[in-house]
């Protein structure tokens, strides 16, 4: 690496991790660069379902206390649903009992209860949680960046080595793979298709004795009709017969699904390890490598507490 000078941090990664990070420095006052190397409306990120639940991620406990520190910051920014995206909506926990969130949500989230029979066929819990649209929410976090100083560059990254500042942070998610090199990091390839809305105003999520999911989120541009998560495969190709799957399980839990166009599909590989990295290492020449990757299905739902712990380390 070669060196930089003041209190300059490059975050290296624009997908929601390192665009919460970069805005929590920036507001810091620290002076932010960010690198990227999609537009954030084409990152892993703008992809997501994005229902605030801990999801795919270790270690369990820190992920809570970074997922609940998120829930604040999301229920502020619900006050402005058109500007930021985000939007408090109710909703079904498939296959989920209080008891099991007890320890951690429900002091939290005292709304939370068992769904009634009407509600869902199953064991659930009824919940009012936050609801990210990705293609809103993502611009507005760049824009919160730029507004406190901070800038943004699409750049491709072949090597951590070219980084030039005196701290860089690595929120490369997936790309840490090669960057670091870090091989524990592995895809789990998630698939979703947006339809026509037929009048659905409340999410669900669900998994059948196989383990198959089916989930649907009423966001601005559609219902969005999940899902998928394979480990190790990386196609970015939607796959027909899965996306007919999807919508498919979705209908047997909403029969009105049947007859909804399909708007679109998407696919994205989440940044799954066995625990998040996030390690500061000092380098020979006195600065200063964050690692900060490896946040699986849960990027959104713990970016704020986890980026907070990420920029006191810097």
């Amino acid at each position: 690496m070669t060196g930089g000078s003041g209190d300059e941090v490059l975050v290296v990664g624009g997908g929601v991790i390192g665009l919460t990070t970069a805005v929590v420095l920036a507001e810091r006052g620290r002076r932010v660069r960010l690198w990227t190397r999609d537009p954030v409306e084409r990152t892993t990120s703008a992809v997501a379902g994005a229902l605030w639940w801990p999801y795919r991620i270790e270690p369990v406990a820190r992920a809570r206390a970074w997922a609940l520190r998120s829930l604040d910051v999301y229920e502020e920014l619900a006050g402005r649903p058109g500007e930021t995206g985000v939007r408090m909506v109710d909703g079904v926990l498939g296959e989920t009992e209080l008891d099991e969130v007890a320890g951690w949500a429900t002091p939290r989230l005292p709304s939370l209860r068992a769904a009634t029979p009407d509600e869902y066929a199953g064991a659930g819990l009824w919940a009012r949680l936050p609801l990210i649209d990705m293609p809103t929410y993502l611009p507005w976090l760049r824009d919160r960046l730029t507004a406190a100083g901070g800038t943004v560059e699409v750049r491709t990254v072949t090597s951590l080595d070219g980084a030039d500042a005196p701290v860089v942070v690595n929120c490369t998610g997936l790309g840490a793979r090669t960057l670091v090199p870090d091989e524990t990091v592995r895809p789990v390839r998630g698939q979703l298709v947006v339809v026509t809305n037929p009048g659905i105003d409340t999410w669900l999520v669900s998994t059948d004795p196989s383990g198959a999911m089916a989930y649907f989120f009423p966001q601005p541009g559609g219902l969005v009709l999940g899902g998928t998560a394979e480990p190790d495969a990386w196609s970015l190709e939607p796959d027909p017969a899965t996306a007919e799957a999807i919508v498919r399980r979705c209908a047997a839990l909403r029969p009105e699904i049947t007859g909804s166009r399909v708007l679109s599909h998407r696919v994205g590989l989440r940044p799954t390890r066995a625990a998040v990295r996030l390690e500061r290492l000092p380098l020979p020449d006195g600065r200063t490598l964050l690692h900060h990757y490896g946040h699986g299905g849960a990027g959104v739902t713990v970016a704020w507490g986890c980026a907070e712990e990420a920029a006191g380390l810097v």
